[in-house]
């Protein structure tokens, strides 16, 4: 039987990672500890398994043994962490659906968050360390797969290890769905008494909630199934014996675990599953209105951060404002210069002054701009009034009419002590 090839399987598991990536911040906000244990779970699991893929693409050299004793331990817990998630999201879905979940304080609310992290970390948690009892060697390496968990075919390794998915999958089945069920009648009237969920967010949770379970129980009994079947189950004999040569890493090429049909089915199911989960996943949540509403937010605040950092025109009055940025040498930090080009406007005074225009030479100058000259006060003339007398060429003014200030004598003391000069610069 072909199987796709395993760059397309690399792929797959980066875009489911990125899948559960997306949602997880607004849920982490909402606080629904279901959803965001199912999304960790799913979305850290895609990723082990897409580094895997990667590493050990065309090799079965054991490169790495600190990495595949957490990754090989990581699937064993995955694969109950899922089913658990959904055990946590079926439990919160029924306390919304209750005639007391109106009233409920916040210590019952903070004792449901134990709850839930008890099942959705605490039961993977100690799955992992039960795999030990019959763990026969360290891990497995595949080649294209990578690192795999290794577990001896004895009848305690069902107990222990296979069974768990499909029990957590019964109990949600019988216990939480069934009485879901009963109150379908009252279930809107209940949501918006409660105001903590929408019907919509409430019929996404629970069809996420079904699909998992109709999955878990079938493929788990399947699984369980196919273990029993494909090979002799060992007896228990001691923990000495399970545990023989424990540090023995078994590497097997494509070449020879693909001549094996059901070897090859099994592992291409199991590092599948991981990606479904997790597409699944995103196809309830990553469309809903709530998703929608977060992508655009998040497209209006990238379009609002490439306006601000750009330029800014159409300014007051006309003019146009430049943001320009220059570096400052002795603060050693940058410095925000705001630079204003346009057409200069002059006025008729363009410095503060006291003077009006009778008092310059007692001329009717007819609303013509008169520049800005010199008093016998000994008042300065300003660059600007220097200008507009080169330009005011149609202003004819007698020179008998323009008083030139006097000035003292220079006077030369050798005692008087030198001063310093100022830089113009």
């Amino acid at each position: 039987m072909g199987y796709p090839p395993n760059w397309f399987f690399s792929a797959c598991a980066f875009i489911g990672f990125v899948l559960c990536a997306i949602p997880l911040p607004w849920h982490l906000k909402a606080r629904n500890t279901g959803t965001c244990l199912y999304m960790i779970w799913a979305g850290l699991a895609c990723l082990m398994l897409f580094i895997n893929s990667v590493v050990w693409n065309s090799t079965v050299i054991n490169k790495a043994p600190i990495w595949c004793d957490i990754s090989s331990k990581f699937i064993i817990g995955s694969a109950v962490a899922l089913p658990a998630a959904s055990l946590c999201i079926n439990r919160h879905l029924y306390h919304i659906v209750s005639v007391d979940s109106v009233t409920r304080t916040r210590a019952e609310k903070r004792r449901d968050v134990l709850v839930d992290l008890a099942i959705g970390l605490g039961i993977p948690i100690l799955e992992m360390i039960l795999h030990y009892i019959v763990q026969a060697q360290r891990f497995l390496i595949f080649e294209e797969i990578g690192c795999y968990p290794s577990i001896y075919n004895t009848l305690p390794a069902y107990a222990l290890v296979s069974c768990w998915p499909v029990a957590i999958g019964i109990v949600s089945a019988v216990g939480t769905i069934r009485k879901l069920a009963l109150r379908r009648a009252q279930i809107k009237g209940l949501l918006y008494a409660n105001g903590n969920m929408s019907p919509s967010q409430y019929f996404r949770l629970m069809g996420l909630a079904g699909v998992e379970v109709l999955g878990t129980v079938p493929i788990g009994a399947y699984i369980i199934y196919r273990n029993a079947t494909d090979s002799n189950i060992q007896p228990w004999i001691s923990w000495a014996n399970v545990h023989y040569d424990f540090s023995y890493v078994p590497q097997y090429p494509s070449s020879v675990w693909q001549e094996n049909p059901q070897l090859a089915g099994s592992l291409h199911m199991t590092r599948y599953l991981f990606v479904v989960c997790a597409t699944i996943f995103f196809a309830f949540f990553g469309f809903s209105d709530e998703a929608r509403r977060n992508y655009w937010h998040a497209y209006a605040s990238i379009v609002k951060v490439r306006i601000s950092t750009g330029t800014m025109s159409n300014g007051p009055s006309g003019t146009e404002w430049k943001q320009d940025m220059s570096y400052d040498r002795h603060l050693g930090m940058p410095i925000f210069i705001i630079q204003r080009t346009g057409t200069k406007r002059y006025s008729l005074a363009p410095f503060s002054t006291n003077h009006s225009i009778d008092n310059l030479g007692g001329k009717n100058l007819e609303n013509k701009q008169q520049p800005y000259l010199a008093t016998p006060s000994g008042r300065s003339i300003s660059k600007e009034g220097l200008s507009t007398v080169a330009s005011a060429a149609d202003v004819l003014v007698d020179s008998k009419d323009i008083t030139v200030p006097s000035f003292p004598e220079p006077t030369l003391d050798v005692n008087a002590v030198p001063r310093h000069r100022r830089s113009l610069s």
